[in-house]
This record gives C-alpha cells, sequence and structure tokens, in this order.
C-alpha cells in the first residue's frame, strides 16, 4: 500500500514538475519574442545609445531572441522534434550570459540580476526538458550493418 502511495506521490511531482517548466517556458517565451521583436521595431540610435554595438548584430540578436522564443514552446507543443526545446534554451544562455555582461558595464552589478536569472532559467530548461526528451541515436551496431 505505501509503495502505491509513493507512486502516486512521485507521479503528481511530475505532473506538477511538468506544468511548472510549461509555466516557465511559456513566460521566457514571451520575454524573448517581446525582446527580440523590439531590436526590430526600436531605431538602432535609440538601443545604441549606452553601449555602441552595430545594428546589424542588434538584428541578429533579434533574429535569434525571436527564434529561441519559438523554439522553447513550439517543437514540445506540436509535438514535432521535441529534442529542439533543450537545444533552443541551451543555445539562448550564451546571449544572456552575453546580456548579462553589457548590463554589469553599463548599471553595475544590480543590472546584471534579471539577464543573468533568465540565462539560469534557460540553463534549467535545457538540463529538465533534455531529460525528459530522449534524442533517437543510431546505435553503433545499426550503423556498421
Amino acid at each position: 500500500m505505501s509503495n502505491s502511495f509513493a507512486t502516486t506521490s512521485r507521479s503528481a511531482r511530475n505532473v506538477w514538475g511538468n506544468v511548472g517548466l510549461w509555466a516557465l517556458q511559456i513566460l521566457l517565451a514571451g520575454l524573448f519574442l517581446f525582446a527580440g521583436s523590439m531590436k526590430f521595431v526600436m531605431p538602432i540610435e535609440e538601443m545604441t545609445k549606452q553601449i555602441a554595438l552595430p545594428g546589424w548584430f542588434l538584428h541578429f540578436i533579434g533574429v535569434c531572441e525571436v527564434l529561441g522564443g519559438l523554439g522553447l514552446i513550439l517543437p514540445a507543443a506540436l509535438r514535432i522534434r521535441p529534442g529542439l526545446t533543450p537545444l533552443a534554451a541551451a543555445l539562448l544562455v550564451p546571449i544572456m550570459i552575453g546580456a548579462t555582461v553589457l548590463s554589469v558595464m553599463i548599471g553595475g552589478v544590480s543590472g546584471g540580476v534579471v539577464p543573468f536569472a533568465v540565462g539560469a532559467a534557460c540553463a534549467f530548461i535545457a538540463i529538465r526538458r533534455s531529460k525528459t526528451t530522449r534524442v533517437a541515436r543510431p546505435s553503433l551496431l545499426q550503423t556498421a550493418g
């Protein structure tokens, strides 16, 4: 009897953990979609007031953020290549490392807290979703034959 309770408790924990991951993914996807699209809406002169970065680089980061935001949701939600979700989250981490460094340069350590937290959340999603999403890899025996 206690074994079935432990199994039920564990599965309930898994369900709530999955719901929490989805909530975090949706929140981050909205953040990245907004931030990435703003890099195309705002004038480049406005974006480069505090730190001089080339316009093409800001547009490149905007494209990466929009694609990353879509990648956090669509592959897993549509069940088409769900292994792309942890990949999208992992590829957003270096962008957030750069954002953290730039924010610290501009506003001090307190300015880097939010981008650091967003990057850590992306890393958390990448790790958790890579554990739940197994990408089928051909085994050595299948490729040798």
